[in-house]
């Protein structure tokens, strides 16, 4: 009974240092935007999904949605969107890890985590086409840039979108899944080569 309860703490610990060490990470690399020529000026690309994806697969899917809340609330305190860029990053964040965690975290192999991180890309785009359509741009439009506004930003590339749903599906949703992507194959690599750091519960079995 004892030794259980000593290995229940270790795991505690060790899931806490670690997810806020990915969180600090993932802030960190959040800083680090990389703009995009085929997307609209304020949607850039970062690796800051990376971490909170690694987070998810070897500590659990809660880690990796907490490594999003942590990175996105402290990205908070100077936000110039009134934070309404940080909760889509949230929601698209959730929508990556979650399902990842979830999938490879019932059994520890790589080939379940290969599976979730591409269910995990899947869902943020899907996700992303949703949050974005009713709650993101919306908000963008009522507190920062009027809707009009936004859609001529992705009418200067492409002149041929008409409407919201169409800037979404044609620019946004591969944006996403790509970005997911990347996110899913960078983490991929790092939890092939760091299984064996962690105990026997967190190794392919």
């Amino acid at each position: 009974m004892e030794n259980t309860v000593k290995q229940e703490r270790k795991v505690d610990v060790r899931w806490l240092v670690f997810t806020a060490l990915m969180a600090a990470v993932s802030y960190v690399l959040a800083e680090f935007e990389i703009k995009i020529p085929i997307m609209p000026s304020f949607i850039s690309f970062d690796f800051s999904d990376a971490p909170a994806m690694l987070a998810s697969l070897t500590m659990g899917p809660v880690s990796g949605v907490f490594v999003c809340l942590i990175k996105n609330a402290i990205g908070c305190i100077t936000s110039s969107t009134g934070c309404v860029g940080e909760l889509s990053n949230f929601i698209l964040g959730v929508a990556l890890v979650l399902p990842a965690g979830i999938i490879a975290h019932k059994k520890k192999k790589l080939s379940r985590a290969i599976i979730g991180c591409a269910v995990g890309a899947v869902t943020t785009a899907l996700f992303g086409f949703v949050s974005n359509y009713f709650l993101i741009y919306p908000l963008f439009d009522k507190m920062i840039v009027p809707m009009q506004a936004i859609i001529g930003m992705y009418q200067k590339i492409n002149p041929n979108v008409n409407n919201l749903a169409e800037c979404l599906l044609i620019f946004n949703v591969p944006f996403t899944f790509v970005k997911g992507l990347i996110a899913a194959l960078f983490s991929l690599f790092l939890y092939k080569h760091l299984r064996p750091v962690f105990s026997n519960i967190y190794r392919e079995k």
